[in-house]
């Protein structure tokens, strides 16, 4: 299974470390930068291209790096198909992936150990889809949405209405 991954500056040593980890566990990691250290890069752009890729390969996976893994989280949630999580704990990882059948993870390199955060990606990568009814319901609900702007019944009006 390929796992595309992505990171700037702040997640550069992570990144190579887990390159090697998840070969070493039979994934094929697919590096789409940062290349190099450069203390001015920019995230979105290695988050862009972890998430498009992610989605035009189904059965693959993303993960997306930074110091804190917030911003990357939010700007592979961009790109629609994405669904991006970020995880700090075993729980969360495991959540992620059971509840909201999410296809790429954010980790803050600068949050965790090295050890810590190669097993939460790794733990996110094992983790199973629940495929429980009332969850495939909600990603449904969430993939409308990202595709046409409509929300549910119940939820705020569409368009404006007279207060």
């Amino acid at each position: 299974m390929r796992v595309f991954v992505g990171t700037d500056h702040a997640g550069l040593e992570f990144k190579e470390h887990l390159k090697k980890v998840l070969a070493d566990n039979g994934y094929e990691p697919v590096d789409c930068g940062a290349y190099e250290y450069d203390a001015q890069d920019d995230y979105p752009p290695f988050c862009f291209a972890v998430g498009e890729r992610t989605v035009t390969e189904p059965g693959s996976f993303g993960v997306v790096i930074g110091g804190s893994g917030n911003g990357e989280q939010i700007a592979a949630n961009k790109v629609p198909g994405v669904r991006a999580a970020l995880v700090w704990n075993r729980s969360t990882a495991e959540l992620a992936r059971g509840h909201n059948d999410a296809n790429v993870v954010a980790i803050g390199a600068r949050q965790h150990s090295l050890e810590e955060a190669t097993e939460l990606v790794l733990h996110f990568l094992a983790s199973p889809f629940s495929g429980d009814e009332r969850h495939v319901r909600r990603i449904r609900l969430i993939a409308e949405y990202e595709q046409n702007r409509h929300r549910p019944a119940g939820g705020l009006p569409t368009r404006d209405e007279p207060v």
